[in-house]
């Protein structure tokens, strides 16, 4: 079975940063806004979100950066983040995407590959196992799946597919 509660030294130091963050408050509101592609997933626990900086009493930047440079969610996510951050009275809202450092699977926390499973996504992982059943014996169908960043495959044993996120 995947060991999702596996926390990535990079992971920990997205966590370190945020703990230590001036503005909490801002932080707390963007852990309701989730992953349109994801939907169980917020942008934190997907790791795309980066930084979130208070500029003054209504004014913040917010820092993303998306799964990969192409990515088409990236514009709902920037509008569902200035809708957040609207709705708890922060009236100017910068977002900002940045391509560097690049995103990576790493930056996924714990309690977003749980969710991905819950969804029947099976979460980036050395071995792609089964999210129905848990089986390791598995097979690629497609390095394509329903978004860029998943393929699709298919579990040997229960015989169900699957989308898979993949490792970048």
């Amino acid at each position: 079975m995947q060991h999702i509660s596996v926390v990535t030294p990079e992971y920990a130091a997205r966590r370190a940063m945020r703990a230590n963050s001036d503005c909490p408050q801002l932080w707390s509101t963007l852990d309701t806004v989730f992953d349109p592609e994801l939907p169980q997933v917020t942008i934190w626990d997907l790791g795309i979100l980066v930084d979130v900086q208070q500029l003054g009493a209504r004014r913040c930047k917010v820092v993303v950066s998306p799964t990969y440079s192409g990515c088409p969610a990236i514009d709902v996510i920037s509008e569902d983040i200035v809708s957040a951050l609207n709705s708890a009275g922060v009236k100017q809202v910068e977002v900002a995407v940045s391509l560097s450092p690049a995103w990576s699977t790493d930056l996924i926390s714990p309690a977003g590959k749980a969710a991905m499973l819950s969804q029947g996504i099976a979460p980036p992982d050395k071995s792609v196992n089964c999210p129905q059943c848990g089986s390791e014996h598995t097979s690629v169908i497609s390095q394509f799946g329903s978004t860029a960043c998943k393929a699709l495959y298919k579990c040997n044993d229960c015989l169900e597919p699957f989308d898979y996120f993949k490792e970048f």
